[in-house]
């Protein structure tokens, strides 16, 4: 009788170890910093999620807002701009601490030129802008992401909004809100 309870107890043990182990949902929640080669700092918040049954842990949907007005703009007369982004994301190598990442950002720049005199400039994008780089991911409920983007549009003020330059380099540190 006792050999059965602790083969049992043993198998019980065993199968919430693994259950353990299973893949949960993703939720990480970070503040993103990033640099505009030629023009502004950017700083925002950016939300990623990666469902447990959708290739978990590799696969991400996200909410970014990235602005100047808590960057460059912040006491100084640098223009003030707003990214509003939704994005796809895949992490490449899902077991290793280092992995490779590539994203789609999709959405609207606004720029805020804040004097009547400047009404005549476009000051509105459609944004799409690939994303390149690696991510950290620690054994703790944070990562860091290092990434290269382009904006595919751009403009001159007149045709398209003249502050939305092509290249940027961003970090986002984030925390995994679902992490037990």
């Amino acid at each position: 009788m006792k050999v059965h309870f602790y083969t049992i107890l043993v198998v019980l043990s065993f199968l919430q170890m693994k259950t353990a182990g299973a893949q949960e949902s993703i939720l990480d929640a970070g503040i993103r910093i990033q640099k505009t080669v030629g023009l502004y700092w950017e700083n925002g918040f950016s939300f990623q999620y990666s469902h447990k049954h959708l290739k978990p842990d590799q696969f991400y949907f996200g909410i970014t807002y990235v602005t100047s007005r808590l960057g460059s703009a912040i006491n100084s007369n640098a223009i003030k701009q707003d990214n509003y982004l939704v994005n796809a994301s895949w992490y490449f190598k899902s077991k290793h601490k280092v992995r490779m990442l590539g994203r789609l950002n999709v959405g609207y720049f606004v720029a805020d030129y804040e004097d009547d005199i400047f009404n005549e400039l476009q000051n509105t994008s459609f944004i799409m802008s690939p994303e390149l780089g690696v991510v950290l991911v620690t054994n703790s409920p944070i990562k860091v992401n290092l990434s290269m983007g382009y904006n595919l549009f751009t403009g001159n003020g007149q045709d398209g909004a003249g502050t939305l330059y092509p290249m940027y380099f961003q970090t986002t540190v984030s925390w995994n809100l679902l992490k037990r």
